[in-house]
């Protein structure tokens, strides 16, 4: 590999840039494919094989020739709002998928390093909290803490940006008076019924990493439907 892409491509992983690494396996020429960027003339002729790879977000070779493709994806950015006791469960489950975790919740007393260590965690209200972080179509929201003070504007915000997946957690009626709360303040029925509520696939577990569990594999699909 030539030093030129080799730096390149550290530069792309650092500043979390998503692209594929192209290798020909028979004479070891080598290139980098971004989306909607023009390819070397050596794979030029590969392009459609090297987006479904890319799109599917899968390694392997280009069938009937010898080059290999190697994506890399920028993590997807998961806000949990509510350090609450399943949000510790869903960090665990979250850390070996290609999430990016952080927590908002304005009570100090819940969220805590000791609680969610090594974790980027807002003590603000979310809409101090989202001036903050840069968000948009391909970042997901997680609500768990009941109050519709946390929950709501946390929810609205996620409307509003188009995020990819919005769950929260709550009994269906629970869901139904959030859903009024939302109508009451202008949303429609389209994004209304974008938000996973109650949050999960059913499971039928009832404890705290069950519950996650739901969740983590609810988010996994939604995910690779985007």
């Amino acid at each position: 590999m030539k030093i030129k892409i080799l730096q390149e491509i550290i530069k792309k992983k650092a500043s979390k840039t998503e692209f594929a690494i192209l290798t020909n396996l028979n004479n070891g020429d080598t290139g980098i494919f971004e989306k909607d960027k023009k390819l070397s003339k050596n794979f030029e002729n590969y392009r459609v094989h090297i987006e479904n790879f890319f799109k599917s977000k899968k390694n392997g070779v280009i069938e009937n020739t010898e080059i290999f493709v190697e994506t890399y994806i920028r993590p997807t950015k998961v806000i949990i709002v509510g350090a609450v006791h399943i949000a510790q469960y869903l960090v665990d489950f979250a850390r070996s998928l290609n999430f990016e975790i952080l927590i908002i919740d304005p009570r100090g007393y819940f969220a805590t390093e000791q609680r969610f260590p090594n974790l980027k965690i807002i003590n603000k209200w979310p809409d101090e909290a989202f001036e903050e972080i840069e968000t948009n179509e391909n970042t997901a929201l997680i609500a768990l803490t009941h109050d519709p003070k946390i929950d709501d504007p946390a929810i609205k915000h996620a409307l509003n940006k188009n995020f990819f997946y919005i769950g929260a957690l709550g009994s269906k009626k629970t869901h139904e008076n959030r859903c009024i709360r939302l109508r009451q303040t202008g949303f429609n029925e389209k994004q209304i019924n974008s938000i996973h509520g109650p949050i999960g696939i059913k499971l039928g577990g009832k404890s705290a990493p069950e519950i996650a569990l739901s969740i983590i594999a609810q988010l996994v699909e939604v995910t690779y439907k985007k």
